[in-house]
């Protein structure tokens, strides 16, 4: 039987602890020699608070990088150490600092790291239609940001309050995953937003009415959810909105006031529909929605005769009204929408002729009045 060598300890001599101390510190100093590349030696003066920031910059974008699991398009390989940082695919920068990282549709598969958290000063950041997982990043200390585009991607979880200290954010898209849990209450913070994109995920409880702390709002597109309650009269409240989707979802009460009954010039684009608003609309309806090119309020178990005012809307170009329980005649009011190009009416009770101001329509191109009581032909 061979004999077994007593077991001892081995130390590192001091030559091998100055070895190991200068390998941990070469990505550091290739770090501060990439840097001095990306300022532009001789060219660029670049103050220490610049070259710690940029630091910081390079590190996070590492971090995010060493967190995708799949890369198959190779949208990051220009993202190493022998590459300034400022030419990294997708990274832009002013002043030595990130502040745009656009990475829309490159494949990239896995989750969103927390150290984009860090880019304090990005301004824009893009990372939709790709095959992000997991859950939303705290991106609370981005007051500089203006624009986040993750749409259609696979992200889970809720919508963090923390997004809403993002103060500068104007455009916000998160359309396309796997949300849920409700909008955030403090949503109303972000008073610069224009757009706010969150379809076709599964976001469940009220809309805020805090929204209307966000004057400028243009564009509120919630369709394809899970939403309960009203429409909140605050929907009205925005002088510049032109796109208001809430279809599908599981809206009721009706058709708030504030949404025709005041000056809404700026409206263009109405969706509300497949949800459970019923009752009848308004007579005054179509007074104030003078600039609307689409219109539509399918699905929604509407009753009672349709307002001739639907008539004055005279910039419509789609008009659906189909799957509801809209009774009497098609009114000849219709006669004045004279751009009109979609008329869909199927699945009513509408009975009785045609008027025959519906034959002046001259762009008409899709009418479908089927399951009604019409009688005779198209004027």
């Amino acid at each position: 039987m061979q004999e077994r060598l007593p077991f001892r300890v081995i130390r590192p001599s001091k030559g091998d602890r100055v070895l190991g101390k200068a390998l941990r510190l070469a990505p550091i100093i290739m770090l501060l020699s990439l840097l001095l590349i990306s300022c532009g030696v001789g060219i660029i003066r670049c103050s220490s608070t610049t070259i710690h920031g940029n630091i910081t910059d390079m590190i996070s974008l590492l971090d995010f990088k060493w967190a995708i699991t799949n890369d198959s398009r190779q949208a990051l390989r220009s993202w190493h150490a022998s590459v300034p940082l400022c030419s990294w695919e997708g990274v832009h920068c002013s002043s030595g600092r990130v502040t745009k990282l656009y990475l829309s549709g490159r494949g990239l598969l896995g989750p969103i790291s927390p150290s984009l958290g860090n880019l304090t000063f990005l301004r824009t950041l893009d990372l939709s239609r790709n095959g992000f997982t997991g859950e939303l990043p705290p991106l609370n200390r981005l007051h500089r940001l203006e624009y986040i585009d993750l749409g259609n991607n696979l992200l889970q979880g809720t919508i963090p309050d923390t997004l809403t200290n993002c103060s500068t954010l104007r455009i916000l898209d998160l359309s396309a995953n796997l949300l849920m849990g409700e909008i955030p209450l403090g949503i109303g913070r972000l008073s610069k937003l224009r757009k706010v994109w969150l379809s076709s995920n599964n976001l469940t409880g009220t809309i805020p009415p805090s929204l209307r702390n966000s004057s400028r709002l243009e564009d509120i597109v919630l369709t394809d959810n899970k939403l309960t309650g009203t429409i909140p009269d605050e929907m009205g409240e925005f002088t510049s909105l032109v796109y208001l989707g809430l279809g599908v979802n599981m809206l009721s009460g009706g058709i708030p006031e504030t949404l025709y009954k005041y000056n809404q010039s700026s409206l263009q684009y109405l969706y509300l529909y497949s949800n459970m608003l019923g009752k009848t609309v308004p007579s005054n309806f179509g007074d104030t929605l003078l600039n609307l090119q689409h219109l539509c309020l399918d699905n929604n178990n509407f009753e009672g005769h349709l307002p001739a005012s639907v008539g004055n809307m005279s910039g419509l170009r789609l008009l659906n009204l189909s799957s509801n329980n809209f009774i009497g005649q098609v009114p000849g009011s219709f006669g004045n929408l004279v751009l009109l190009e979609y008329l869909i009416l199927q699945r009513n009770n509408f009975w009785g002729f045609l008027p025959t101001e519906l034959g002046g329509l001259k762009q008409l191109t899709h009418l479908d009045l089927s399951d009604n009581n019409l009688q005779g032909g198209v004027p």
